[in-house]
């Protein structure tokens, strides 16, 4: 599977981007796509996870009310729609794809995810 995430940018506090992430290749063994964004000098952090076949969204509590990820099968195609965005949200955004029947827990951990695109630049102004 080959992911490809695009949609990041310059963006003043309280706006808004979304970002999208495209799969091709073996799709149909994907079983969840998420989210991930590391800052510079931090980990890499959960942000978002949905379930490719089966209804089931998770976010992490720093982005909750404020993104929403979404899917489109058709597409094979992941988005995160950020709004509000605050200058800590400034980070190198990281789609992924785990395989197989996964469960939340196993979502919210990079370590589980089989598929990385590359980042994508997000920066929040103040």
């Amino acid at each position: 599977v080959q992911l490809q995430a695009f949609g990041g940018g310059l963006v003043q506090a309280g706006g808004s981007l979304r970002l999208s992430c495209a799969a091709s290749g073996r799709t149909s063994s994907v079983g969840a796509m998420g989210w991930f964004r590391q800052a510079p000098g931090k980990e890499r952090e959960f942000v978002a996870a949905i379930k490719w076949r089966a209804p089931g969204t998770y976010y992490s509590n720093s982005v909750k009310g404020r993104f929403t990820i979404s899917r489109d099968n058709a597409k094979n195609t992941a988005y995160l729609q950020m709004s509000s965005l605050k200058p800590e949200d400034t980070a190198v955004y990281y789609c992924a794809a785990q395989t197989g029947n996964p469960i939340m827990s196993s979502m919210l951990l990079e370590t589980k995810y089989d598929y990385w695109g590359q980042g994508t630049q997000v920066t929040v102004s103040s």
